[in-house]
């Protein structure tokens, strides 16, 4: 059993950051910080700043244009709406794919770890979960990674979003930078790769009690 728990600290690193990695991953869903406009009418908007989510894009305004935020202004995108970016519309699906197959990676490494420190010596089961575990993790990392490089393509060439006069904003900024969300969720993508190799390295010790007993 020493030998079978002393192969998998690789693997128990793997489950810290890859738990670390979905959260992150989590956050930067539901940050609204993933565009910074700067804008330079501050009639409606009258900090200067809205931030542009995938979800939805808010600013803060001192017309109250919004009862329930009081001074924030909030819209919610739609399914319907037809001047979302594609960029935005692929972070949606994609990071949800994220979180779910982040979601099995750190169930398919519980079980793997679970054999390895009750001492169940079934090297079948244990390389498999890893193997399985470590594909799930690399897959989510680049779901995280495709919306997160190109709403930072879209961001550093400063392109526009032709919002409807419902949302209270400019069709572009005067400038944008990188929100919060974005550096967020390259940590996320880093940790679930990096969970990703030290699961699919992992080896079974070959011991003459592990030939047995497979």
């Amino acid at each position: 059993m020493n030998s079978l728990v002393s192969s998998s600290h690789l693997q128990l690193a793997a489950l810290a950051l890859g738990t670390v990695g979905w959260i992150l991953c989590t956050v930067s869903m539901g940050t609204v910080e993933w565009r910074v406009w700067h804008v330079d009418n501050t009639t409606i908007i009258s900090s200067g700043i809205a931030w542009v989510g995938i979800w939805k894009v808010c600013f803060i305004s001192y017309l109250q244009v919004s009862p329930g935020y009081k001074e924030q202004f909030c819209h919610k995108f739609s399914g319907y709406d037809s001047f979302i970016p594609a960029e935005i519309y692929a972070a949606q699906g994609l990071l949800l794919i994220a979180m779910f197959m982040g979601l099995l990676g750190l169930t398919a490494t519980i079980f793997a770890l679970r054999n390895v420190y009750m001492g169940i010596a079934h090297k079948t089961f244990i390389t498999r979960f890893f193997l399985v575990g470590g594909c799930f993790y690399i897959f989510a990392g680049l779901c995280v990674l495709i919306p997160v490089s190109w709403n930072f393509y879209s961001v550093a060439h400063n392109q526009s979003i032709d919002f409807p006069p419902s949302y209270y904003m400019p069709s572009s900024p005067a400038a944008q930078e990188v929100g919060a969300a974005i550096p967020v969720g390259i940590v996320a993508v880093i940790l679930l790769l990096l969970s990703g190799i030290f699961s699919l390295v992992y080896r079974f010790p070959v011991t003459r009690t592990a030939i047995t007993k497979c």
